[in-house]
């Protein structure tokens, strides 16, 4: 992988700085100077302190460039700056779009919508996020979450069970992927065509931080989003303040009134949010342009297996019966190591046999 001058200085300016104060700089300072120049004059073009200004140059100098970009091609990510022509023209638009794009895969298809909610849903929740993403994929739309536990993980899955396309946006490096139970969940949502997504140096580790930063890139590659529970104090609402701030549309599922997890949809009904109970309630308040490409079905049928199913889904189907069971306690009982267990998990959930519920369990369906 080969850099210019000037995506070499944007890759050792993004690891150490906002997407905004590196804006300043190279808005006052050319990329071969950035980094040269006498504190002072970093200093005033970044808007730092001097002092702060001789750390950034120490820091950015000495940033592992090359070892940066050996890592990216070994996990088989492209870098994006915010004037290539594939960099999104949705995110280029918002306050603080990143300055630096680590994409694996492509970043192609219909018009992005988000879905965000709880990490922890409940059955009602799941169950929604699943229908409402995948029809939005089978219409066509490209469904944008963030790749982590619960509502996140769901609207991926909903989106490839359609034959759909799905970007997720990591609050890590594209080389540290968390949660680590979704590994094969990333690699089916780029062999699918999709993409994974990140603004951070690829072996950065999900730090708590890093997550409302990753929110804003969620809602800022998207026409919309749709919130799917959610407490009071929540990721979901951080998502839908900065999608208003960015001029986008804000959806709410609503949900029981007596669950903690209806409190971030309700109040965003409250306060203006479109609530939406089907994704016909979405389609009329988008731009004429993001709706649906294709007429979407009036359910998703489940897929069924082609062949008799294989023996390993015979003895899970057996195993779990009507009780849902952990991933480990399932591996054990059926005698197959984890990695190939996640594998065949997967699998039978596109071919809709089994669901996952909270906590890493997963049921058989009732009507497989």
């Amino acid at each position: 992988m080969s850099l210019s001058p000037r995506q070499e200085c944007l890759v050792r300016l993004n690891a150490f700085l906002s997407p905004d104060a590196a804006r300043r700089i190279l808005g006052a300072l050319s990329p071969a100077e950035a980094l040269k120049a006498p504190p002072s004059e970093l200093g005033q073009a970044a808007g730092i302190s001097i002092q702060a200004a001789a750390r950034l140059q120490e820091q950015a100098l000495a940033f592992d460039l090359q070892g940066e970009l050996q890592a990216a091609a070994q996990s088989g990510a492209r870098l994006l700056d915010w004037e290539d022509p594939e960099y999104p023209d949705l995110l280029r638009s918002v306050p603080e779009a990143p300055l630096l794009l680590y994409v694996k895969g492509r970043l192609e298809g219909g018009p992005p919508l988000a879905f965000v909610g709880s990490r922890r849903p409940t059955p009602y929740g799941l169950r929604m996020a699943c229908r409402l993403a995948g029809e939005a994929a089978q219409a066509g739309c490209v469904v944008v979450s963030g790749l982590a536990r619960g509502i996140d993980t769901q609207a991926h899955r909903a989106a490839l069970k359609a034959g759909g396309l799905t970007w997720a946006v990591l609050g890590s490096g594209l080389g540290r992927l968390y949660p680590p139970e979704n590994e094969l969940l990333a690699r089916e949502i780029v062999a699918a065509g999709g993409a994974l997504v990140s603004e951070l140096p690829i072996r950065t580790p999900p730090l708590a931080g890093h997550f409302p930063r990753r929110n804003r890139i969620v809602s800022g590659l998207s026409w919309g989003t749709v919130v799917v529970e959610g407490e009071s104090r929540s990721g979901s609402l951080i998502t839908a303040r900065l999608a208003l701030e960015q001029g986008r549309e804000v959806f709410a599922v609503p949900g029981p009134a007596d669950s903690r997890l209806s409190d971030a949809p309700h109040l965003l009904i409250a306060q203006g949010a479109k609530l939406v109970r089907t994704m016909a309630e979405v389609w009329e308040e988008l731009p004429a342009g993001c709706r649906p490409v294709r007429p979407p079905e009036a359910a998703l049928g489940p897929r069924r297996l082609s062949p008799p199913l294989a023996e390993e889904q015979e003895k899970i189907l057996r195993l779990l019966g009507p009780e849902a069971l952990g991933l480990e306690e399932l591996g054990q009982a059926a005698g197959i190591d984890l990695p190939r267990l996640s594998n065949i998990l997967f699998q039978m959930e596109l071919e809709d046999l089994v669901a996952p519920v909270p906590g890493q369990r997963y049921a058989k369906k009732e009507n497989p």
